[in-house]
C-alpha cells in the first residue's frame, strides 16, 4: 500500500529548521531550503542558527520567514554557550508549538536532542544507525558519502519534498551594491578586468601559503592583463598585505580586505573573471554567483565540500603546498575557457 510522506501527512503550517553553522555550511543548505519551500509554499518557516545567520535569513527571505538565534550547546564547537539565554530560548520555542521541527545539522548525535527540545508536534532529520519511523517522528540514516548539498537534499526527498536542483544561490541586494560603492573599493575597476584572490580562511591552518597565492596571481596578471584584487575580512589583512607585497605586476594588486559585509564582498567578486581561494565559505559564494574558481584543499573532505560543478570550479588537493603549477594550469584554463589537459577522478567527479 502506498504510504504518504511525512510532509503530505502533516501538511505543516509552521516549520522550524535547525542548522547552526558558518557561512559555507549554510549556503550548502540552500537547495534543501528551496525544496522545503516548494513543498510548503504557504507554511511559515523559521530558521534557528548562529547569531550571524540573521543576515543569511534576510538574504534568503524567499525560503525563510523568520530567524531565531541559537544560544549554543556545550557539545557544539561553533560558539560559546550563552547559558543565561537557554531557558528563555527553549521555553519560547515550546510555547509556539511548531507543527514540524527539522534537524538539518549533521548526523543527529547531538543535534537531535537539541531539536527534540523545541517542543514541536513532529520531528524529522538524520540519525546514526537504523532509521526511526513513528507517527510523528521520521529520522533517516545519515549519508556518509556525497556532496553536502546532496546529502541535505536527500533528507528533503525522503520527507516528500521534490528537489529543484542541487545548485547554490547567492542573491545580491541593493544594499550590497550601495555598501560597496560607499566603501570606494571598486573605484577604477571595470567588470571583467580583474580577478580575485581570497587567501584567508576561518581556520588559518587551512590556508595555502601567501607566497603561492602571490606567485600564481602574478603570473595570471601578466598573462591575461588582469588586475589582482585581494579580498578578506578585517582579521585577514595581514594575509592580504603579505600577498600584495610579494606581487610585482604592471597594475598593482588592490588590497580590498576591509570591514565590509559578506554581501558587499560578493558584489566585488561577481564582476571578477576568476576567484582563487582556499576551501572556505567564499568558494560557495562563487558557486552561487556562477563565478569560476580554483579552490585549494588541504584538510577537508573534498568530495563533501567541493562545489558540484567541477568544470567551473577546479578543486585542487594540496595538503603539502606543493602543487602551484597545477593551480596555475587550471586557473589559466578557466580564464582561457579551455578544458583541463589532465584530471584524476574519484568516483564520478573530477578532482585535480
Amino acid at each position: 500500500m502506498y504510504r504518504r510522506s511525512l510532509l503530505q501527512r502533516l501538511a505543516p503550517s509552521t516549520v522550524v529548521v535547525f542548522r547552526a553553522l558558518q557561512l559555507g555550511d549554510m549556503l550548502c543548505a540552500v537547495p534543501a531550503l528551496r525544496a522545503l519551500r516548494a513543498a510548503l509554499p504557504r507554511a511559515r518557516i523559521a530558521l534557528v542558527g548562529l547569531p550571524w545567520a540573521q543576515q543569511f535569513a534576510e538574504r534568503f527571505a524567499q525560503y525563510v520567514d523568520e530567524f531565531i538565534p541559537f544560544p549554543g550547546h556545550p557539545l557544539l564547537p561553533e560558539q560559546p554557550v550563552r547559558h543565561e539565554l537557554l531557558t528563555g530560548f527553549y521555553s519560547s520555542l515550546c510555547a509556539r508549538r511548531f507543527a514540524l521541527a527539522i534537524q538539518l545539522h549533521g548526523n543527529g548525535a547531538v543535534s537531535n536532542d537539541i531539536v527534540g527540545g523545541f517542543g514541536a508536534e513532529a520531528m524529522a532529520g538524520f540519525c546514526r544507525g537504523e532509521p526511526v519511523a513513528r507517527e510523528h517522528t521520521a529520522l533517516f540514516t545519515y549519508p556518509d558519502t556525497g556532496a553536502e548539498p546532496e546529502r541535505l537534499l536527500s533528507l528533503m526527498r525522503q520527507l516528500g519534498a521534490r528537489a529543484d536542483g542541487a545548485h547554490l544561490e547567492f542573491p545580491l541586494l541593493r544594499r550590497d551594491e550601495d555598501e560597496l560603492d560607499a566603501s570606494g573599493l571598486r573605484r577604477g575597476l571595470q567588470p571583467g578586468d580583474y580577478f580575485c584572490i581570497h587567501p584567508g580562511a576561518r581556520q588559518r591552518d587551512k590556508c595555502w601559503p601567501a607566497r603561492h597565492f602571490a606567485e600564481v596571481g602574478e603570473r595570471l596578471a601578466e598573462e591575461f592583463g588582469l588586475r589582482p584584487v585581494l579580498t578578506g575580512s578585517p582579521q585577514e589583512t595581514d594575509l592580504t598585505a603579505e600577498v600584495a607585497a610579494r606581487m610585482h605586476t604592471q597594475q598593482p594588486a588592490l588590497d580590498a580586505a576591509a570591514p565590509i559585509s559578506i554581501g558587499a564582498m560578493a558584489v566585488l567578486m561577481r564582476d571578477a573573471r576568476l576567484l582563487l581561494c582556499n576551501d572556505t565559505g567564499v568558494s560557495h559564494i562563487a558557486a552561487g554567483l556562477k563565478l569560476k574558481s580554483v579552490v585549494i584543499f588541504s584538510k577537508a573532505d573534498i568530495a563533501r565540500w567541493a562545489p558540484l560543478d567541477r568544470h567551473a570550479h577546479r578543486c585542487i588537493w594540496d595538503p603539502g603546498a606543493e602543487r602551484t603549477a597545477v593551480v596555475l594550469q587550471h586557473a589559466r584554463a578557466l580564464l582561457a575557457g579551455t578544458a583541463p589537459s589532465r584530471q584524476r577522478t574519484v568516483g564520478m567527479w573530477p578532482y585535480w
